[in-house]
């Protein structure tokens, strides 16, 4: 039981180390956020299973933290309130063409990512950028202005 006590509590630590670091944009990790998560979840695991590394202990663990993240999942779906908590919402980084100073200051968005956000989109600079979203999974949308 005690197992299943520390894999529910390092779930949600882990959770919000996650969700402090922010999104980021162009939805890729630095090697340093990777190299961070996976310590993180290192120093979990050990403190979860403690001293009894035995297959049963490790997989009870791993089934509780399965199901702790099916039911969060579930919960997201059910109630849109969770999922935002969770997950975040989309934000607008440019709107009508113009940069959103307080979103790109709290979510450290850096220009080059803007750009190449868009150059993968096909809209060759950030003039040509009617609305810049930054989604929830990290993602960068661009709706072009009208030619």
């Amino acid at each position: 039981m005690d197992t299943i006590i520390r894999a529910i509590i390092g779930y949600f630590v882990l959770l919000l180390v996650v969700r402090v670091l922010r999104r980021r944009a162009g939805s890729q990790m630095t090697m340093f956020e990777f190299v961070l998560i996976f310590l993180i979840g290192g120093v979990i695991i050990l403190s979860t299973v403690d001293r009894d590394r035995s297959v049963t202990n490790c997989t009870c663990a791993v089934i509780t933290v399965g199901m702790l993240h099916r039911l969060l999942s579930w919960a997201k779906s059910k109630n849109p309130h969770i999922g935002a908590f969770l997950d975040g919402v989309p934000l607008v980084v440019i709107k009508n063409g113009e940069w959103q100073s307080e979103v790109i200051e709290k979510m450290y968005i850096r220009k080059e990512d803007l750009r190449a956000a868009a150059r993968s989109q096909g809209v060759p600079s950030l003039e040509k950028v009617k609305y810049a979203i930054l989604e929830r999974n990290g993602g960068i949308s661009i709706i072009p202005k009208d030619s």
